[in-house]
């Protein structure tokens, strides 16, 4: 009775539990399984790191712009001030009339301070009463300078004494201003001393016909 020998590993077959065969190449003369398998893991490590790194730097730009997504935006800057919040008028008293001026003026002097903000312009001054016309040194339109006070000179000329106040009460300077922001009209009363002085004023002026006014 003949034995029966080893069956024979099958074609392209290799045993993993012993070394490899050193003597010579693979039977086929092509790379066998292990060298394949190999080349593949070497062919994957560089790919993986190559994903690896490109994940990576998609990540961090991801992960920045939710940073800038998410952070809180700066308030904007506040506006600049309105003209008349930051411009005070203050009365300096009586002036005498410049050279040349008409008979029934007179004068009085104003300070223009701006407190803060950016240069103001004094595009108009004028007064509530149509019996009086005025003009201002210097004329308008002037700049003036923040935290500087400006001394104005102010003369009223009496064009029609039948309709001239007898009693100026609170009376108030109106003053155009304008800056970055805006251009306003706003009236400032000058206080008692200014009332006072302006109704002494309108009765020499009109002396004659003011007097022969009826007492109201």
């Amino acid at each position: 009775m003949s034995g029966v020998g080893p069956v024979e590993p099958g074609e392209n077959t290799h045993e993993l539990t012993t070394g490899p065969d050193l003597s010579g190449p693979p039977p086929s003369g092509r790379l066998g399984r292990p060298g394949r398998l190999v080349g593949l893991q070497r062919f994957y490590d560089r790919h993986r790191r190559a994903v690896l790194a490109s994940a990576s730097a998609v990540g961090l730009l991801a992960g920045g712009g939710y940073l800038l997504a998410t952070r809180p935006e700066e308030p904007p800057p506040p506006p600049d001030p309105l003209p008349s919040q930051v411009v005070d008028v203050a009365y300096l008293g009586v002036e005498p009339p410049p050279a040349g001026a008409r008979s029934g003026s007179f004068s009085f002097a104003v300070r223009i301070t701006v407190r803060s903000g950016p240069t103001v312009t004094v595009v108009r001054v004028s007064q509530p009463y149509a019996a009086l016309s005025l003009t201002s040194l210097p004329g308008t339109p002037f700049r003036t300078k923040t935290g500087f006070g400006h001394k104005i000179v102010v003369t009223m000329h009496v064009t029609e004494c039948a309709n001239v106040p007898s009693n100026a009460g609170l009376p108030f300077l109106e003053v155009t201003l304008r800056n970055t922001r805006a251009i306003q009209d706003h009236s400032f009363i000058l206080g008692e001393q200014y009332a006072h002085d302006l109704s002494e004023a309108l009765q020499v002026a009109c002396s004659n016909e003011l007097s022969s006014r009826p007492k109201p």
